[in-house]
């Protein structure tokens, strides 16, 4: 019905010149434009501007009691989500507060008592007009048509298809989930001419994205660029002057998008789904939610539950209840006499920055030590046990995170008597566990009582430790049970992206698998059974076999591969690691692995639109893991038996984790043993070359091959068969094309000619293209997914050479 009515509306709008009344007249209540002596009230409900289409809105939205913004928000959107705001951080009364278009041309929004809040500053001799467009840019007209104002020249947190990110516009996150207020987090163009994400506070400024550790070279950027402009399009596609590109994962036209910078630091790109109204994620950087600078605040820690979330070290509390960007303060006296002072250790935990100039490389652990314990502005050092002897001395506590595979230690100073003789301040910790073992003294007499008191603080960490174990899984999951009723959780404690992520237990899986009696796939790391969860979930639970991690190495594998999120990937919901035990709980697909139904009768089932689709949609999720996932992954067995689709034949790729928890293949690698599945091995893993992304673009291609022509790499052997052989799919491929109608040859006959020429002409152009013998020569998996929704590139493939 809607559908219909926009469509009708459309229509009249070639006879009809709308007036407020025709609008309304038609559904879509709201003004198109405020003329000049016109004015929007605070009190009036139906005082608002809307779009052409009725995408976008544009009056007063209520960020508080009492308290209203002037705000451009999708109109479409559940929860109403804004785009922009005039006085983000000077909300206006709810009562007689007004925007007006002045006589001279100036746009004015005054508070209750006639005090201006906020103007554009603009003025005109001539006619002028305030007109929302379908971009979602508001803007100033003159009596031409001139825009003499607009909203997209001042972003608050969200950049919008066509609107530019300059040198001289920034974006500002939220104060946090609920909170409008301007945050401490921007995204903009520092003075290198570097897009960058800043950790601003009132105190302390810091990079963390990209990656301050790298060089800018390093991170794929450049400062060779002074224009200083970046862009997002209306096919979800980002390109800045420095060098950034990333594209939706839904790239192309259709669903609404926004690029924003969220209350947590990080940078999302969201699409629409206007039927539903929701949001989902269509692109993240490559960014560790535990590395965003000021998370936590000072002192504070963050940590993984396994959901990302913020903690106090031992002798410390949360300084404000309601705010972690405030951080921890100590529940003791700091003295600056070494003969106090002791050291409270904190295993696989670093605060990143703020080294005080005494860091140095070669110190022994002792030196390192001495160092801080005898320097007032040293507040701790952290030690790293990598046989480098990394010293570093911190003057400020900030940025800390805690990663169960970091080998850093931080040492806190801490007066030595408030933890020997069992103090008020040291009592009761409820997260991290400190016992004598983990205490470095600055003096004989304290190391002489802590060896007297061994037992008894042995005793005592296991029992902290258990009950952090209890506590640190008991508060993540109450956190994750209550985002889904209480958007504000995040402001009482916690702060996490909804993963829906869990660590499962075995007698769990076991129950849900009915004792693992329904199997529905195997592969080298083991078999693949059917489950249905206590919330009636249908999963597939994978048996894994030949894990020789220990518990803490595979958890933090495992939590990494459960955070990559993409719609082409398979979603892994969670994990179990118990004894020799260890499975991999995934969401189930219906229609199973391209394999089967691909290289059996149901082919046929296979339309061409479909094998295209399942063509991009691998594209799409192998250039996610290789450019722009949470951490850099090679797949290493790309093959339509690790394609699964769902019941629209919707394509998925999975075991792509699995480079991860067998080391089976690395960047900058040479192994001397084959690896991955005989037929989509890239040539350099029999020559034993370095191993990177283009070995997963060469099985991409074989892959591509199988899907045009309907045949297995495994069934194409010349007389003889040959071990070893299995690249006579490509000399097929190529020797076909080259013959009159050679392109309707490799098609596959079980499509009866019903497909599009020019599109398997291009499948072919880029399958040739991946499987070429030269790694250098084929195409990085992104540039993949531009050539299939290409025009078919420039020239055209020849099959002569290579």
């Amino acid at each position: 019905m809607e559908s219909l009515l926009l469509s009708s509306f459309i229509a009249l709008t070639a006879f009809l010149s709308f007036t407020d009344e025709a609008w309304a007249s038609v559904g879509i209540r709201g003004l198109q434009t405020l003329k000049q002596g016109g004015s929007l009230s605070v009190e009036r409900e139906n005082d608002f501007l809307v779009s052409l289409n009725g995408s976008f809105s544009s009056g007063f939205f209520k960020v508080g009691i009492n308290a209203y913004c002037y705000s451009i928000w999708f109109t479409n959107s559940a929860e109403g989500t804004v785009a922009w705001m005039a006085n983000r951080d000077h909300p206006v009364n709810g009562k007689l507060s007004e925007l007006t278009l002045q006589g001279n041309g100036n746009l004015v929004l005054t508070d209750a008592d006639g005090t201006t809040v906020w103007g554009t500053n603009t003025y005109s001799q001539t006619a002028v007009e305030a007109q929302l467009l379908e971009t979602g840019n508001l803007v100033l007209k003159n009596h031409v048509g001139e825009i003499i104002w607009e909203s997209f020249d001042s972003p608050m947190d969200t950049l919008l298809p066509s609107q530019l990110l300059t040198k001289t516009s920034m974006l500002v996150s939220k104060r946090s989930q609920s909170t409008y207020l301007s945050g401490y987090y921007n995204f903009h163009f520092r003075d290198d001419n570097v897009l960058s994400l800043i950790y601003n506070s009132p105190q302390i400024s810091s990079l963390y994205w990209p990656n301050p550790d790298l060089t800018v070279f390093q991170s794929n950027r450049t400062t060779y660029n002074s224009s200083r402009v970046a862009v997002l399009n209306e096919m979800g596609h980002f390109r800045s002057s420095d060098s950034l590109k990333f594209d939706a994962t839904d790239y192309g036209v259709g669903p609404k998008r926004r690029l924003t910078l969220d209350y947590d630091g990080i940078l999302r790109l969201y699409s629409l789904n206007e039927s539903s109204g929701d949001w989902t994620i269509s692109w993240s950087p490559n960014l560790d939610t535990c590395r965003v600078h000021g998370l936590c605040g000072r002192n504070g820690i963050c940590h993984y539950t396994p959901s990302p979330a913020c903690t106090c070290p031992p002798g410390f509390n949360m300084t404000d209840p309601s705010d972690w960007s405030i951080g921890c303060s100590s529940r003791f006296n700091q003295t600056c006499n070494p003969a106090e002072l002791g050291f409270m250790q904190l295993y696989n935990t670093d605060y990143y920055g703020y080294d005080l100039a005494s860091y140095g490389v070669g110190m022994t652990f002792e030196a390192c030590r001495n160092t801080c314990l005898n320097d007032c502005q040293c507040t701790a050092f952290g030690y790293s046990f990598d046989g480098k002897g990394q010293c570093f001395p911190k003057g400020i506590l900030l940025n800390g995170y805690h990663m169960p595979n970091s080998p850093r230690i931080m040492y806190i100073k801490v007066p030595s008597q408030a933890i020997l003789h069992g103090d008020s301040t040291m009592s009761n910790i409820p997260h991290l566990s400190c016992s004598d073992k983990n205490l470095v003294l600055g003096n004989e007499t304290s190391r002489d009582v802590t060896e007297y008191s061994h037992m008894k603080y042995l005793i005592g960490f296991v029992a902290a430790f258990g009950l952090v174990e209890m506590v640190s899984i008991a508060m993540g999951w109450w956190y994750i049970r209550q985002t889904h009723g209480n958007a504000e959780a995040v402001d009482i404690g916690y702060l996490a992206v909804a993963m829906g992520f869990k660590r499962f237990s075995y007698a769990e899986l076991k129950a849900a698998t009915r004792n693992f009696r329904e199997e529905i796939g195997r592969g080298g790391f083991g078999k693949v059974y059917k489950g249905v969860l206590d919330n009636n979930r249908i999963v597939a639970v994978k048996r894994l076999e030949g894990m020789l991690q220990g518990e803490a190495e595979f958890w933090a594998e495992v939590s990494i591969i459960g955070r990559i999120n993409h719609m082409n990937l398979v979603k892994m919901w969670g994990f179990c690691t118990e004894e020799k035990h260890k499975l991999l709980v995934y969401e189930y697909l219906e229609k199973g692995s391209l394999d089967k139904i691909l290289f059996s009768d149901l082919g046929r089932q296979l339309k061409w639109d479909q094998r295209f689709n399942i063509a991009l949609g691998g594209a799409k999720g192998l250039s996610y893991l290789h450019e722009e996932c949470l951490e850099w992954v090679l797949h290493c067995d790309v093959k339509p038996q690790n394609i699964l689709l769902d019941g629209h034949f919707e394509p998925k790729v999975a075991d792509f984790g699995m480079s991860k928890l067998v080391r089976k293949c690395a960047h900058n690698s040479s192994f001397s043993r084959v690896r991955g599945t005989r037929g989509y091995l890239a040539p350099e893993w029999m020559m034993n070359q370095q191993i990177d992304a283009k070995v997963d673009v060469y099985s991409y291609g074989i892959v591509l091959l199988e899907l045009v022509s309907g045949r297995s790499v495994s069934s194409i052997r010349p007389d003889g068969c040959r071990e070893n052989v299995y690249g006579d799919l490509i000399q097929w491929v190529k020797e076909a094309i080259k013959r009159r109608d050679g392109i309707m040859e490799v098609a596959d006959p079980r499509l009866d000619g019903e497909y599009d020429i020019k599109k398997i002409e291009r499948l072919v152009m880029v399958a040739l293209m991946c499987a070429k013998e030269d790694k250098d020569k084929r195409p990085a998996m992104s540039e993949v997914v531009e050539l299939l929704l290409g025009d078919g590139g420039e020239g055209s493939y020849s099959a002569r050479g290579d």
